[in-house]
């Protein structure tokens, strides 16, 4: 396909290119025996009391996958209704990163697991706190994150990393796949977050840390089997996070529990989760919008500085839980089976700045509170049998899912911007009295409710040996919202429409470790709400939409080492308000294009890599009578790379040092392209030191995000297709250790 990038491969972009290309030439000259060999070796050399524990997190009969060379990623990952699938046999781009790599760099939440992967930015939402994912250029909120494998059932603002098996990411549209996401995001790309399992080895483990800010933390992990062969196992973690932050006068706090339980019975097996997350921010650092007539994006101010309001503050508290399980019909016949709930509650006080000026930093300020309280439930059927017809092998899945939502909402508003401050220099104010309200903070009332309800049915066919693998497969959607006027509650939008995303793969294994494909598969959305309060159709829900995509690559495992390409091409919809009726609707469309280059694993004996580059054309191609047809896309830089190595000290056993460069070129905070953020880089540093102390296993661990101190802007925004500046954080160290009893 035409690739028309106009992106420049600066110093350190070309140096994160070679960081992708230096491993092949040595590599060519390694048999996979050799490299097999030699990560066998290196575990050998560091032979010290290490804590592995693996285990099925879905209930399955075959467990996780296997963890790829030098254990930070895995050799596959779920694929929605077509289960776990190796990545050398998957018609589509995944990846799963393992708890390995989770611990070893001191990950808090999804968002710290994802700066290692060259495809994914970390963003906010609009206005709020809320963790969000730039995947291939377009937002995926944590709204859509999955649960082993369903929807809704995380907490919606920010996920605790304690109760993490696994991040997995899918790469690109999946409403085949996943069904429609019940969020007004994820076009790029879902992630599936795999809960913790007991495995075989007992495990009692408690972990210390301290953090920049004065932030301190304490958490354990125990597992057990337990009764007549270990067929029952219990996993629980619990983990308390407290103090500032490196950012001036910010505060956290998250209390994390979950327990899970399994049960492996002769032909069946059953898994069930329970989960509660407190996250309490206070005087958090607020996204910053560019006010109209403003021509140039403000320099970055300090990485520590904060520009709140004392007074603002973002309370999260859910509580959700599932249950699953899985019974073997026949020897190639299983069926399963999955529920899931959640209630969650958000209060939150938000103090949004607007500049005026870019080159003064004048800006201002004003009070937004809003409560929300929500209840999920959700849940899918499914068998899956294998035979053959001839010598063409047959993988055929049959599936329901269903999904609804009941999100109550409250809002209130002091006058809009009227608190004068400054970027650079804050001034801060007592709480100013709301002026608007949208129902009762204290009473808040449903807003939006929406059921989901799908089913699906494919079949993965083998040819010469299953060297060739063609997966077909149609999914049929029932997508219901209705929308309630805030204050008179009257329903004053509705929707009842069906959608049918179909799915074409193909795989092609040239050699047993080299394998091409090439898909074709849709993403399905439930429409957006309107936020913009300035639109005519506020508080409207707009109707669902698709996205198509096409998309080859190539996978190759040469010895430890994993590489990968992908080309891509997905529409969009695009909603714009009218510059003249002031109804925002879904009359545009957005085309993105994409080269994604990757390689990871153990390149040699103690090393290890994992690192990537992302070039992406996102342009907007129908808007608002054509003003932006063919700007590029808000958000959505150039290009994007990461490269990420882990070196075992020679001699010195158990002590491995890490670095990490991320790049990413500039962005646009607007559609017309007018106001351009800076690209930027960031350099993290890490070490951590594995030993024994009485017989105990050991891990001391330290890192230092943005070694630099760089002060610059992270992202340029992009969920409801808005820009808003979010400030990268200051230079930050952390610090644990966890000892095993």
């Amino acid at each position: 396909m035409s690739m028309p990038f106009t992106a420049r491969l600066n110093p350190l972009a070309a140096a994160l290119a070679l960081a992708f290309l230096a491993p092949l030439p040595a590599l060519a000259q390694t048999t996979a025996t050799t490299a097999t060999t030699a990560t066998t070796d290196s575990k050998d050399q560091t032979a010290l009391p290490t804590v592995t524990v693996n285990a099925s997190a879905d209930a399955s009969a075959d467990g996780l996958p296997a963890e790829f060379a030098g254990g930070q990623v895995a050799r596959g990952s779920r694929l929605g209704v077509l289960g776990n699938v190796d990545n050398l046999d998957s018609p589509v781009r995944s990846v799963a990163y393992t708890r390995q790599l989770i611990a070893d760099q001191q990950a808090h939440g999804v968002g710290d697991v994802l700066k290692n992967d060259p495809v994914v930015r970390t963003t906010r939402g609009f206005g709020n706190f809320q963790e969000s994912y730039m995947i291939r250029g377009f937002i995926a909120n944590s709204d859509d994150l999955m649960y082993n494998g369903l929807f809704g059932i995380l907490p919606r603002q920010y996920v605790a990393s304690e109760m993490i098996e696994r991040v997995e990411v899918l790469y690109g549209a999946s409403a085949f796949l996943n069904g429609a996401t019940p969020g007004d995001a994820g076009l790029g790309g879902t992630i599936n977050i795999l809960p913790k399992r007991a495995s075989s080895e007992a495990l009692t483990e408690v972990t210390l840390g301290y953090e920049s800010g004065n932030s301190k933390s304490a958490a354990i992990d125990v597992s057990r089997r337990l009764g007549a062969d270990e067929r029952l196992g219990v996993r629980v973690n619990a983990a308390r996070h407290a103090g500032g932050t490196g950012v001036s006068n910010e505060k956290r706090e998250t209390n994390v529990f979950s327990l899970g339980v399994d049960y492996r019975g002769n032909d069946f097996r059953l898994s069930a989760d329970l989960g509660v997350q407190e996250n309490n921010l206070s005087n958090m650092r607020p996204s910053v919008t560019i006010g109209s007539g403003v021509t140039a994006v403000p320099t970055a101010p300090s990485g520590s500085s904060n520009y709140a309001q004392p007074w603002s503050y973002s309370n999260a508290r859910d509580i959700f839980g599932t249950v699953r399980g899985e019974w073997d019909l026949s020897a190639s016949t299983t069926a399963w089976a999955a529920f899931g709930a959640r209630q969650g509650t958000e209060n939150n006080s938000l103090s949004g700045v607007r500049v005026n000026n870019a080159s003064t930093g004048a800006a201002s300020t004003y009070r937004f509170d809003n409560a929300r309280q929500d209840d999920v439930a959700t849940g899918e059927i499914g068998v899956r049998t294998q035979f053959n017809t001839g010598t063409v092998s047959h993988k055929l899945v049959a599936a329901a899912s269903a999904y609804s939502l009941d999100s109550r909402n409250a809002y209130g508003m002091s006058t809009s911007y009227a608190l004068a401050t400054n970027l650079y220099n804050p001034s801060t104010y007592a709480r100013p009295a709301l002026v608007l309200l949208g129902n009762d903070l204290s009473d808040p009332q449903t807003t939006i409710k929406t059921q989901l309800m799908s089913a699906v049915v494919s079949d993965t066919l083998g040819f010469y040996d299953n060297r060739l693998l063609v997966t077909l497969g149609v999914r049929q959607q029932q997508l219901k919202s209705d929308g309630y006027a805030y204050n008179t509650h009257v329903n004053n939008s509705h929707y009842d429409q069906s959608a049918t995303s179909p799915m074409a793969g193909v795989v092609f294994k040239v050699l047993k470790n080299l394998s091409v494909y090439g898909n074709y598969i849709e993403g399905l959305q439930q429409g957006k709400q309107i936020t913009d309060t300035t639109a005519a159709n506020y508080g409207q829900i707009l109707a669902p939409y698709k996205s198509k995509q096409k998309e080859v690559g190539v996978k190759y495992e040469l010895g430890g080492l994993g590489l990968g390409a992908a080309f891509f091409t997905t529409d969009r919809p695009l909603s714009y308000k009218d510059v003249s009726t002031g109804i925002e609707s879904t009359n545009g469309k957005q085309r993105n294009r994409g080269v994604e280059l990757t390689a990871y694993g153990e390149v040699t004996r103690g090393v290890r890599l994992l690192s990537g580059i992302t070039f992406l054309d996102a342009k907007q191609v129908q808007t608002n009578g054509g003003t932006n047809n063919g700007k590029y896309a808000i958000g959505v830089p150039k290009m994007q790379a990461n490269a990420g190595v882990e070196y075992d000290i020679p001699g010195v056993r158990g002590l491995t040092v890490n670095g990490r460069a991320t790049y990413t070129a500039t962005q646009y905070v607007d559609a017309a392209n007018k106001l351009e953020v800076p690209s930027w880089v960031r350099y993290d540093l890490g070490a951590r030191y594995l030993t024994d102390i009485g017989g105990r296993a050991v891990t001391f661990r330290a890192a230092i995000e943005n070694l630099a101190n760089r002060n610059y802007w992270q992202s340029a925004g992009g969920a409801s297709n808005s820009g808003y500046l979010v400030l990268g954080n200051p230079r930050t160290f952390s610090t644990s250790v966890s000892v095993a009893f």
